[in-house]
């Protein structure tokens, strides 16, 4: 069956199936060649022996002519001649022919003046075992030359050619087999050490890498590309294995808080206020239920999904969110961007968080459209300002790591878990827009850009 023979074709390996491919066209090209060879060579050897056939009836026409024509008529080769008088009967001949019968009737040898072309006469009844090659001239005085000369020389000649390629055809193709099954292996090789390479990573393997070759092919292309995301990998499976210690380092002090409360609680229920401990149990409940909600959002925003390019008015939203926390906001209406409304709106709650919790009196918040200058863009600008101790400079950049808190916030009981900076930028990134933090001379100053809304076509 032809779907059998193809599943058998795609279970031999890539060596044998380029070998055999490879094999297979020299084949055909050979086989090609050589019947073209053979065809050519033979069409030579035909076109020399009518030439030298012609050569010898011109000369002999030539005596004959100048009544020079000895008899018998001798040549230097084993070309037959008949010369043929007004009647039709032989009357000078070489001595290897017959002096009787003429190879050609005289209708016969008109026609081949005629034709003007070499014609071709079975050999046999005038005991020769080979065709001949035949050429007829006139002559002076109503005669006719015939000269004629075996092509037993082209058989054998293409007897012995076909028997040299029977034998070296399949020689320099198993010679051209075994050289394509070495050089495809080498060939291979390299994709073999891959393979073994990436066998012996295992899941709990640091720092592993493929072997690279040394040539610069489209093998090293392709062990440099698996290389670096073998290395993206590890830095993913890094920031996981990161991201699981640090949550559950956050979530013990909760938890143990609340077993410490309960326990207390339990131990001596005459003399507890039930009250109390409902109310510290339900304060790192909440702190759980954060904790979970930013380590969600954070799980969604690696997981690396498009958000949603929907028409926001940052504007309004800004707006919004700050008449919540009751702050004053100087909002230019409206700035549009493209983006997830309930993302931007997380980014902008984080960022009030923070700035109420570190302010000492004052939070602001301002949105407005900014001009790029020279080939840049317009921009939505977002700034939240508060009057608190700020942030030193050496330490702006390391706080949008996750839980990454400082000595000053960690003291603060009503602190975060180090995760609402590192959604702002996760957030706004995926946004394709920059957040960073500034000073404000007091206080710290946390500005995000985002690109504008492409304008509605009304046309």
């Amino acid at each position: 069956m032809p779907a059998d023979r193809m599943a058998w074709w795609r279970r031999r390996s890539l060596r044998f199936r380029l070998t055999v491919t490879a094999s297979a066209v020299l084949t055909l090209g050979l086989a090609v060649s050589a019947y073209v060879f053979v065809a050519v060579l033979g069409r030579a050897l035909l076109t020399s022996i009518d030439d030298e056939v012609y050569q010898r009836a011109r000369e002999v026409v030539a005596l004959s002519d100048a009544g020079r024509l000895p008899d018998p008529v001798l040549t230097p080769d084993n070309t037959i001649i008949q010369v043929l008088g007004p009647d039709g009967r032989i009357v000078n001949a070489t001595p290897n022919t017959d002096r009787l019968v003429p190879l050609l009737s005289p209708g016969e040898c008109a026609a081949a003046v005629r034709a003007g072309t070499a014609r071709v006469l079975d050999g046999r009844p005038y005991g020769i075992p080979w065709p001949l090659r035949v050429r007829v001239l006139d002559a002076d005085g109503g005669r006719t030359v015939i000269a004629a000369r075996s092509s037993d020389e082209v058989e054998s000649s293409l007897g012995t050619t076909g028997r040299v390629l029977l034998l070296g055809v399949p020689l320099l193709l198993a010679l051209l087999a075994a050289a394509s099954w070495l050089i495809i292996g080498r060939t291979l090789r390299p994709i073999t050490l891959l393979r073994r390479g990436a066998a012996d990573i295992s899941g709990t393997a640091r720092s592993r890498r493929l072997p690279v070759p040394q040539s610069r092919d489209e093998v090293h292309a392709l062990a440099t590309t698996l290389n670096d995301m073998l290395g993206r990998l590890e830095e993913a499976d890094a920031r996981q294995r990161a991201l699981v210690s640090d949550a559950a380092h956050e979530l013990r002090s909760p938890l143990a808080s609340i077993r410490l409360q309960l326990e207390v609680a339990l131990s001596h229920p005459g003399g507890q206020d039930w009250q109390e401990t409902a109310e510290g149990v339900m304060e790192d409940v909440l702190r759980l239920s954060r904790l979970a909600e930013d380590l969600l959002a954070l799980a969604r925003l690696d997981e690396g999904r498009p958000c949603r390019r929907d028409p926001v008015d940052l504007a309004a939203l800004a707006a919004r969110i700050a008449e919540r926390y009751g702050i004053a906001a100087d909002i230019a209406s409206p700035v549009t961007v493209p983006g997830d409304e309930l993302d931007l709106g997380r980014v902008l709650a984080n960022l009030l968080d923070n700035a109420v919790r570190h302010a000492s009196s004052t939070v602001s918040v301002a949105v407005w459209r900014s001009s790029g200058s020279g080939a840049g863009r317009d921009t939505a600008e977002l700034t939240v300002t508060d009057d608190g101790p700020g942030i030193p400079p050496r330490d702006r950049e390391r706080v949008f790591d996750r839980f990454t808190r400082l000595d000053d916030a960690r003291s603060r009981d009503d602190g975060g878990a180090g995760l609402g900076l590192a959604i702002v930028r996760t957030t706004v990134r995926a946004h394709g827009g920059t957040v960073h933090l500034e000073d404000a001379a007091p206080g710290l100053r946390a500005v995000i850009r985002l690109p504008l809304a492409a304008p509605l076509n009304c046309r």
